[in-house]
């Protein structure tokens, strides 16, 4: 079965492109992905197949009967339209050819999708074809009316070649028709690479779009070309999920590291090209949460299709155009400062928009990140002002990153039921397998809900991540005598991994959890022990202005609070004195369980614990030590 994107097909689809959609889905090999109706810098062919070892196939479908086509050559058609009207069109295939050669120029241009050298230098190092699907022309038709003469057979399909339910289809023969639509006369000696096909998605689709490495255009033998490297982009049920436009209400429930933040501001980014005159509102709970959405908001939006128009020369997109549809806020900075309400005024206010009593601004679409710490009635204020011909809101929610008591019933807090409307992504994208296997054994060991984790997709529950195969050093564990001692080995270690790493120092995070304790001045410690090896900081979360403020690539370190960093992601994150943790003054211990997990989870590549003192938890890593003491005994008693 291959991947489809869109998932599923809009309802709105013809019954030939229904019909057509559903047999790629079903007779591809599983390593195929089929695009429906994508939209590739200003043009939008009906399907595009992109198989590892077929190349790229773009395909114009048309529901024409014998009774449509009125005359046809190679060039335009005379069709007769439903209410007998005769108009005149493009060739489909023509239209096919066109679409294709659309897609090749936009890929020709990075070095490493082309030949750099032989007979076919600068051309594709894949092969690619184009051709056109008639849904409702059968084969004997295409000979009765001579459009054979028109119409390649070997670059068509007609309805006995795409209905299973017909006798004469087989999937043999379905694979065949595809691989003779190829313009290109060669096959792949080795297939494309995964890295290739992200490549190609990458250029493709924007919006798959994460990161990476590229230089500013240059010329290769007179020709002018990109080369990227380390390419990340989303993987395809991530982009999945966020093209699912249309689809209303969605729920959308993801392990730490799954893309959840990416997902949204992907779907707010389409949302808005597909409807540019929506007002689109994104809410989360965190201050500096939402100061990241909105760089994110800004980067996204300001990144050209064509990267031909990318700007190389400014370290920075200052600009911010077409955000203004688009707000990013806090939930309470949101009451405040768009609604004009304090919290406690909730309840009379949504009693008085039940009554239609109150006017307020309403939303084409709410999204709301980190959806676990909304409380009910936060939920039912935000989608009581969406609108009712959209109701479009998408929710995204961890909830072992739940660190408030809020247990929500979606449909009695929105309205709006999410049974058939809810996703869930297990894999951790985030995490080297360690720190996710750390972080987790962690978690299930010491949290409440730890019986709730199942995979199934039912409100309420726990999932379980899973890992990628990405590898990286062991977490780290440091115990000293003293938070003055703790502070001063975690500044060496960020020094050597600035200078041996090389790891940019705005990659790296310190999580505390509270500014000061009754016998450490917790932060200031952090402050002198970093000045003393002379590394530049800024702290996140010293007052609200800083958290509203904070830029993510200055070149410096981070301070912040373990709070404050939900959402957001390093390349080292090192947590100090976890020995605060259970805080005393804290009652609910779950809440401590997951701030401890979420931390944990913020690092991409580099995790580091430290402590001085000792509470539930340190005794915990306490063990981890010992046991990693065994395990390295045992291994030197082999080795001898």
């Amino acid at each position: 079965m291959a991947i489809t994107v869109p998932e599923t097909i809009r309802s709105s689809a013809t019954a030939g492109e229904r019909l057509f959609f559903r047999t790629l889905k079903m007779y591809l090999p599983d390593d195929y992905i089929v695009y429906f109706e994508p939209e590739i810098q200003g043009r939008r062919p009906d399907f595009v197949i992109i198989g590892p070892d077929l190349g790229l196939l773009v395909l114009e479908v048309k529901d024409y009967t014998r009774n449509t086509l009125f005359q046809i050559n190679h060039d335009e058609w005379h069709i007769v339209t439903s209410n007998g009207e005769q108009v005149v069109v493009k060739s489909p295939m023509k239209q096919a050819r066109e679409n294709m050669f659309h897609v090749v120029d936009v890929l020709k241009k990075d070095k490493n999708l082309i030949q750099l050298d032989g007979k076919y230098q600068f051309q594709l190092k894949f092969p690619y074809g184009h051709g056109v699907v008639f849904t409702r022309l059968k084969s004997s038709d295409m000979v009765k009316d001579s459009l054979y003469r028109v119409i390649e057979p070997t670059l068509s399909f007609t309805r006995d070649e795409i209905d299973p339910d017909n006798q004469v289809f087989s999937e043999e023969i379905l694979m065949e028709k595809i691989l003779n639509m190829f313009i290109v006369p060669f096959r792949l000696r080795e297939p494309l690479t995964q890295e290739e096909i992200n490549c190609i998605r990458y250029h493709l689709f924007p919006e798959v779009r994460i990161s990476a490495e590229f230089k500013a255009p240059v010329p290769y033998h007179d020709q002018l070309l990109l080369s990227l490297h380390d390419i990340k982009t989303m993987d395809l049920h991530q982009e999945n999920l966020a093209k699912q436009l249309g689809d209303k209400n969605r729920l959308i429930r993801g392990v730490a590291g799954s893309g959840k933040t990416l997902i949204l501001v992907s779907r707010a980014k389409m949302l808005l090209k597909e409807n540019p005159d929506w007002k689109i509102l994104i809410l989360c709970y965190n201050i500096s949460l939402a100061n990241f959405i909105q760089q994110m908001i800004i980067y996204m939006l300001n990144e050209p299709e064509d990267l031909f128009d990318f700007d190389f020369t400014k370290s920075e997109k200052t600009t911010k155009k077409n955000t203004e549809n688009i707000k990013v806020r806090n939930f309470h900075s949101w009451l405040k400062n768009d609604l004009g309400i304090s919290e406690k005024q909730i309840p009379i206010t949504l009693e008085k928009l039940k009554n239609k009593e109150a006017i307020f601004p309403t939303y084409d679409a709410i999204l709301i990140d980190e959806g676990q710490d909304f409380d009910p009635e936060w939920l039912s204020l935000a989608s009581s002002l969406i609108n009712e011909k959209t109701q479009s809101l998408l929710l995204v929610e961890d909830r072992a990153q739940s660190i408030y008591k809020r247990r929500t019933s979606y449909l009695q807090d929105t309205g709006l039921s999410f049974q058939g409307r809810s996703k869930v992504l297990s894999i951790n994208y985030r995490n080297t397998a360690q720190i996710v296997k750390f972080a987790w054994d962690f978690y299930r060991v010491h949290s409440k809900l730890k019986n709730k984790v199942v995979n199934r997709e039912i409100e309420g529950e726990i999932i379980a991540p899973q890992s990628t195969k990405r590898k990286g050093p062991d977490v780290g564990i440091i115990k000293t005598k003293n938070f003055f001692e703790e502070m001063r080995i975690i500044a060496r270690q960020i020094s050597r991994l600035i200078s041996e790493k090389k790891v940019p120092p705005h990659e790296i995070l310190i999580l505390y959890r509270v500014k000061r304790t009754h016998k450490t001045p917790v932060v200031d410690i952090i402050q002198r022990a970093l000045e003393k090896e002379s590394i530049d900081y800024y702290w996140i979360t010293e007052n609200d202005n800083s958290k509203r403020s904070f830029e993510k690539e200055d070149g410096r370190i981070k301070i912040s609070t373990i709070d404050s960093s939900k959402g957001l992601d390093y390349q080292a994150v090192f947590i100090v004195n976890v020995d605060s943790m259970p805080f005393p003054l804290e009652e609910d211990e779950e809440r401590e369980v997951s701030l401890l997990y979420i931390g944990m989870t913020r690092a991409k590549q580099y995790l580091c614990l430290s402590y001085s003192g000792e509470s539930k938890f340190t005794l915990y890593f306490d063990g981890v030590l010992q046991e990693r003491a065994v395990e390295n005994s045992n291994v030197r008693k082999i080795k001898y």
